[in-house]
């Protein structure tokens, strides 16, 4: 695991997570992975959330899992934190993922609430523990009730930071008072999982974002970050103010790895926005809009 310097969050502070390129004939295609993540760490990047929801991990085998892994730990590995999303809703198959991961030598893992199943926060709290346990690699919590239905309720989180493999949180229920009784509580690494909410979230605590909008925008995100960091709240609220239409038009048109797809093939990131079913490209009524979104931003694509 590369070391982090002592001013620098075990995780980093801007993290994109990374949407899983594919060819045209619907197959992962790791050197556009590989090209992809150098290109987000040259710009700015110090982590990568890989095959986490915008990855798109949910239509991903084990082996495409693992092999993006890999692809992304030797493209970038030793210049950001890798964070593998090895979280299901299936506790031993999380386990199983997670330890194979450890194995690739990723620098941490990004468990899931378990969805569709509504545990008890019981439930909650042992699967986390037990995924937790496998591994002696880090591990960030993802609180996202609007996917997985049910929240971390606080109590439980601050049962969870007791496990010293637990550090960190991606917060993407945007309870501001839940977050500050935690990290009052705790020393939890908070990440904001809300691009829109990233100024906010630092505001009251959190060392940075795991990120959809960074993939486009990615030295506007590094510009902000260390605006903050610097207690430049001015030059923090301007940025801030600038990325809103590009983080309306990655993030409330179509669903994010679509639209950052999307995006990316007319920055000529990539050469296609193929996406697995049940996710489909953007339509024309959709492009349309996102294209005034970006306009607006004074990103004015004509690829």
């Amino acid at each position: 695991m590369a070391e982090t310097p002592a001013n620098i969050p075990a995780f980093g502070t801007l993290l994109t997570a990374m949407v899983t390129p594919f060819s045209k004939d619907g197959k992962v295609d790791y050197q556009q992975a590989a090209e992809l993540a150098t290109k987000l760490v040259d710009d700015g990047c110090d982590g990568l959330v890989v095959t986490g929801t915008t990855g798109e991990t949910s239509t991903l085998t084990d082996d495409e899992n693992l092999g993006m892994f890999r692809a992304v730990k030797e493209a970038v590995g030793g210049r950001a934190k890798i964070i593998a999303g090895t979280g299901t809703n299936d506790t031993a198959h999380s386990v199983h993922l997670s330890q194979r991961a450890a194995e690739i030598g990723v620098d941490g893992l990004l468990i899931v609430t378990p969805y569709y199943n509504k545990p008890s926060q019981a439930g909650v709290r042992a699967h986390f523990e037990t995924i937790a346990s496998a591994t002696d690699v880090p591990v960030m919590l993802y609180d996202i009730p609007g996917r997985s239905s049910i929240q971390i309720a606080p109590d439980t989180m601050i049962r969870l930071a007791e496990h010293p493999n637990i550090i960190a949180v991606k917060d993407a229920k945007a309870d501001f008072a839940a977050a500050t009784r935690v990290m009052a509580s705790t020393d939890l690494l908070f990440y904001s999982g809300d691009d829109g909410l990233t100024l906010e979230w630092m505001a009251l605590g959190a060392v940075g974002l795991v990120g959809v909008t960074t993939h486009v925008a990615t030295r506007q995100f590094r510009d902000l970050i260390d605006a903050v960091n610097g207690n430049d709240f001015a030059t923090a609220r301007r940025i801030n103010f600038a990325l809103e239409p590009v983080v309306r038009a990655t993030m409330t048109r179509v669903q994010g790895a679509v639209a950052a797809k999307q995006i990316l093939k007319w920055q000529g990131v990539l050469p296609n926005s193929v996406v697995r079913l049940p996710l489909v490209e953007p339509d024309d009524a959709e492009i349309a809009i996102i294209r005034e979104d970006l306009a607006e931003a004074g990103m004015d694509l004509t690829v």
